[in-house]
């Protein structure tokens, strides 16, 4: 029962913070057509859970508790994915072809390179 209460606070603390980041970036940049509050949101995910991981496997750094509250919880709630399915259907509805592309290549290949970024940098902690 603890690890469903870790990931339900760490769900509600994650998609807060989604929340807010995303919606500052929207804001500040004017609302632009590209969905780039997510996509902003989704790689500083991949890249958290990248440096994470990374110190899990080299230090065992995190208790399994931990764990499941940063990994599952957190960031689980803080990163997007269902909201980028829908974005990039709504540009692909649209028949913004090149924004939906863009929004795909962009989200996977940088959110790879993020996760083995932090994976890398989680060697030097």
């Amino acid at each position: 029962m603890i690890n469903v209460v870790l990931v339900g606070v760490g769900g509600f603390i994650g998609a807060i913070l989604r929340y807010l980041l995303s919606g500052a970036i929207y804001r500040l940049l004017a609302y632009p057509i590209f969905p780039i509050g997510i996509a902003i949101v989704n790689i500083i995910g991949c890249l958290v859970i990248g440096f994470l991981g990374g110190l899990v496997e080299s230090r065992q750094a995190l208790t399994p508790e931990l764990r499941t509250f940063l990994f599952i919880g957190v960031l689980g709630g803080f990163t997007t994915f269902s909201s980028f399915g829908y974005d990039t259907f709504g540009l692909l509805r649209d028949g913004q072809m090149f924004f939906a592309i863009s929004n795909v290549l962009i989200q996977v290949l940088v959110g790879l390179g993020a996760v083995w970024f932090g994976f890398v940098c989680s060697r030097f902690f």
